[in-house]
C-alpha cells in the first residue's frame, strides 16, 4: 500500500486544515477536551460541516455524499481529530441514514434524509433490551399489524441519548413463530408518538446520556417500516456493520496518544518527566503499534465501503482492537495523572483540581469500560471472525 500523499491529495489537506482553522472556534475544541459538550453545541458544529457539503464523507455523492477518494476520507478524519473537532453524533448520519438510502424506498429517502444531513433531527437506536443485548436476535419488543398502523409494545435500553431524540429506529418483532433472526422488522419511529416514555439511566461517570425507552400501544405507520417485513434482521446487521466500523476511533485515539504524550511530559516520577520512564514508554509505545496495525485494517475497510460494499468482518476486528485500544489509553491516562485522575465530577476545565487535562480523565476511563460491550459485545465479535473468517 502507497501512503504517500500525492500533490492533490497535499491540497486537500491543506484546504481541510484551513477549514477548521476557520470555522473550529476554541468554544468547540474547549468543550472537547473537557468533556462538556452538548447538543446544541454538536448540532452547531455539524450545521457548519453541511454547509460546507462535508457532512457525510461516505455517503454516495446522489444522497448528498461528498465524492470524496479513500485518502480524502482518511485525511478529513484525522485532521478534524487532530483539529480537536466535536465527532459527528453517529445515529443519524452513519447509522440509520445508509440504511434509508440502501433499503428506503423512495418516497423514504426524501423524507428523511435531507433532515439527517442538516442535523434537523436527533436520532437514537432502539436496539438492545432487557435480556436481549449481545443476543439481539432475542428481542421482544412486539409490533402487530392494524390495518396500515403497527401497535408497539415493549422495552428497549441503553438508548444513548434518547432524551434528546426526535426519532429513533427500532427492531421490533413482527412474527413471534418464527426462528429468532426472522420475525423481525425496522421501524421508524417519531419519538413524539403517544405512548413513548423515556427513562433516565445515571452512568459511571455522573452523566446523563443512557436511557431506558418503554413503548406502550404505540401506533406507528407502516409506511415508516424500512424494506420488508420481518426482514429487519438483514437491514440491522448492514447498520452494525457501520456501526462496528465507526467505534474504532482510530483517528481519535490517535490524538488522545498525543495529547497523552503531553501528559506524561508535564507529570514528574522518580524526579524526571513521566515521558522518560521506560515502564511507561513502553505501554505507550505498544499502544502506538497496536494502533498502526489497526489503522491499515481502518484503510481496507473503507475500500471495501468505497467499491460499493459494505464493511465484512474487518468491521468486527476494527470494534474489537479500536475499543481494546481505547480502553488502554485512558488506562494509562489514569496512570499518568495520578491522584488528580481520581476526582470524578471535579468539573470543567478551569474549575477542577490540579491541572486541567487530568478534569476528564477518570470519566472517560470509567464510561469507556463499556466500549467493549456496545455495538456488539467483543466476545461476539470474535464468533463472527470465527465464523466469516476461520469457518468454524
Amino acid at each position: 500500500m502507497d501512503i504517500q500523499l500525492t500533490p492533490n491529495d497535499v491540497a486537500f489537506r491543506d484546504e481541510v486544515r484551513a477549514f477548521l482553522q476557520e470555522k473550529l472556534s476554541e468554544r468547540f475544541t474547549k468543550a472537547v477536551v473537557g468533556g462538556q459538550i452538548d447538543k446544541d453545541t454538536i448540532i452547531e458544529w455539524q450545521k457548519i460541516l453541511y454547509e460546507q457539503g462535508w457532512i457525510a464523507p461516505n455517503w454516495p455523492k446522489q444522497y448528498g455524499g461528498t465524492g470524496w477518494s479513500i485518502t480524502q476520507k482518511f485525511i478529513f478524519e484525522n485532521e478534524c481529530a487532530e483539529a480537536g473537532a466535536p465527532a459527528v453524533v453517529p445515529f443519524g448520519l452513519k447509522m440509520v441514514g445508509p440504511v434509508i438510502y440502501s433499503f428506503g424506498n423512495d418516497e423514504q429517502k426524501a423524507r428523511f434524509l435531507p433532515d439527517i444531513l442538516q442535523s434537523n433531527v436527533w436520532w437514537c437506536q432502539g436496539y438492545s433490551e432487557p435480556g436481549a443485548g449481545s443476543d439481539l436476535a432475542a428481542l421482544q419488543t412486539k409490533a402487530e399489524r392494524d390495518g396500515d398502523d403497527y401497535i408497539v409494545n415493549g422495552q428497549k435500553i441503553w438508548t444513548t441519548y434518547a432524551q434528546h431524540a426526535d426519532w429513533i429506529f427500532c427492531l421490533v418483532r413482527t412474527d413471534s413463530n418464527a426462528k429468532k433472526q426472522e420475525g423481525i422488522s425496522f421501524l421508524l419511529i417519531d419519538m413524539k408518538t403517544p405512548g413513548i416514555e423515556v427513562r433516565k439511566i445515571d452512568s459511571i461517570d455522573n452523566k446523563h446520556s443512557l436511557n431506558e425507552v418503554f413503548f406502550d400501544n404505540v401506533r406507528v405507520p407502516v409506511a415508516n417500516r424500512i424494506g420488508e417485513e420481518n426482514k429487519g434482521w438483514t437491514y440491522a446487521k448492514y447498520l452494525l456493520t457501520h456501526e462496528r466500523t465507526a467505534i474504532a476511533g482510530v483517528a481519535q485515539s490517535k490524538k488522545a496518544i498525543e495529547q497523552l504524550k503531553g501528559i506524561a511530559a508535564q507529570e514528574m516520577s522518580g524526579g524526571k518527566p513521566l515521558l522518560e520512564d521506560e515502564m511507561f514508554c513502553a505501554k505507550l509505545a505498544q499502544i502506538e503499534v497496536d494502533l498502526m496495525a489497526l489503522e491499515y485494517t481502518e484503510l481496507r475497510a473503507i475500500a471495501s465501503v468505497a467499491d460499493g460494499g459494505a464493511p465484512g468482518p474487518e468491521s468486527s476486528i476494527l470494534k474489537i482492537r479500536g475499543t481494546e485500544i481505547q480502553q488502554a489509553l485512558s488506562e494509562l491516562a489514569v496512570e499518568a495523572c495520578g491522584y488528580y485522575a481520581h476526582a470524578l465530577g471535579q468539573g470543567s476545565l478551569g474549575q477542577g483540581i490540579g491541572n486541567d487535562y487530568a478534569a476528564p480523565v477518570s470519566a472517560k476511563y470509567l464510561y469507556g469500560r463499556a466500549a467493549t460491550i456496545y455495538g456488539g459485545s467483543n466476545e461476539v465479535q470474535k464468533n463472527i471472525i470465527a465464523k466469516m473468517v476461520l469457518g468454524l
